[in-house]
């Protein structure tokens, strides 16, 4: 969740209008709507709805709002710390622009609470070079070094003091706010909330099997609602996390020991090309087409880039610009219509053959996708709804029952 959003949200709660909000701060109405799509999505509840054409906020708005008061205060302290304070006239357009995430300002206190860059990472469980990277755009944003780095660990200067300070103040209001969402959500809903990796279309496994959970879970009779989200496998994490989603379906299952979890389609990764390419071999794929692949957060990403850098060929590729997407509806119209090479399990590319052409790799290159959840029953019936469509879908053999945290069943 950016601060820019929650600036853009408060916004259009004081205003009544997406539009106005859109005209004073230079933005068009569907980035503010997606800004408070955002906040809704974070908070499992509805804010706002239309009305005759009108925009209304709903009761839960106002609670909202109060709640941003102190964010939005300590947004404007930030300002004055940033290398560009704004000028006052041009404030809310600053603010509104914010690019700066909770999770980064949470992960830049880790690191100052735990004294070490090295020590915050194994505790976040993030790449070392991906928080040093995180820290550093923060001290990019500020115009100073926020840390001492010394022999021991990292130091907070006297800047990362003050700029402590007032970001540990934005965490605890949005912690506090989200505690108090999550109260309400739990006392008036009883949903099922599913969150899956975004299919590559409508025939995929991934959409099928959650199309096939929506007609068992109506015909069983569940007193359950279900709830589906679909998100990049990075967010799902977060999303199982905070409780925002109850099942997960991931590539991956990094992250989530806290969760039971359990092996749902094993598979192997292969290559997609342009139905038209004449390549035999997935070198020449590489040498000949730009790349497209998932980021290396996600499992197919992190098995690409390491097949890429293998120690059979280092050369593969080196030196390449190669485009991330997390949306695989993208990186198969990439492949299928514009020249791009990219990955994808084998059961996730073959029911798009018609639309890519499927190359195999020198070398068999297992993956996995996986089931996780929170330990309700609800979610452990959700489960087991999931795990019937998809072994009737691509034959993943029976599990009758979901496994204990970090253990696998066999494929």
């Amino acid at each position: 969740m950016y601060l820019g959003a929650l600036f853009i949200a408060d916004t259009v709660f004081s205003i009544g209008s997406v539009r106005e909000t859109a005209r004073r701060l230079s933005f068009s109405a569907s980035t503010v709507s997606s800004a408070l799509r955002r906040l809704e999505t974070e908070l499992a509840m509805k804010l706002v709805e239309r009305a005759s054409g009108e925009l209304a906020t709903l009761l839960a708005s106002s609670k909202v709002q109060k709640s941003l008061q102190p964010i939005l205060s300590a947004m404007r302290q930030l300002s004055a710390l940033t290398k560009e304070p704004p000028a006052p006239e041009n404030y809310a357009q600053w603010a509104a622009r914010l690019p700066l995430k909770i999770a980064t300002i949470e992960r830049f206190l880790e690191v100052a609470d735990q004294g070490s860059i090295n020590r915050a990472a194994r505790r976040l469980r993030l790449g070392q070079p991906q928080l040093s990277l995180q820290i550093a755009n923060l001290e990019e944003l500020f115009g100073c070094r926020l840390f001492e780095r010394q022999a021991q660990g990292s130091v907070l200067t006297d800047a990362g003091r003050d700029v402590y300070a007032i970001l540990a103040s934005i965490a605890q209001a949005w912690d506090e706010m989200k505690a108090a969402a999550d109260e309400r959500f739990q006392r008036t809903a009883r949903a099922v909330r599913i969150g899956s990796i975004i299919p590559t279309g409508s025939e995929s496994w991934v959409a099928r099997s959650l199309a096939s959970l929506v007609a068992r879970w109506n015909i069983s009779g569940n007193r359950n609602t279900l709830s589906l989200m679909l998100m990049t496998a990075d967010d799902l994490r977060e999303a199982l996390r905070s409780g925002r989603i109850d099942v997960a379906i991931v590539d991956s299952v990094f992250g989530l020991d806290a969760f039971e979890h359990m092996e749902l389609v094993a598979t192997d990764m292969v290559a997609i090309a342009p139905p038209d390419s004449t390549e035999q071999t997935l070198t020449a794929l590489v040498e000949n087409h730009p790349l497209c692949v998932p980021s290396p957060r996600t499992g197919i990403g992190n098995a690409a880039m390491a097949f890429g850098f293998d120690s059979g060929d280092r050369r593969r590729f080196r030196g390449r610009d190669i485009t991330s997407a997390d949306s695989l509806p993208v990186i198969v119209d990439l492949v299928a219509n514009h020249g791009y090479v990219s990955f994808l399990g084998r059961v996730s590319a073959a029911p798009i053959a018609d639309k890519v052409r499927i190359v195999n790799p020198d070398h068999v290159l297992p993956l996995s996708y996986h089931l996780a959840h929170n330990g309700r029953r609800a979610s452990i019936d959700a489960c087991r709804l999931i795990q019937e469509a998809v072994r009737e879908l691509v034959g993943r053999p029976k599990v009758d029952s979901v496994q204990p945290s970090g253990t696998m069943p066999s494929p």
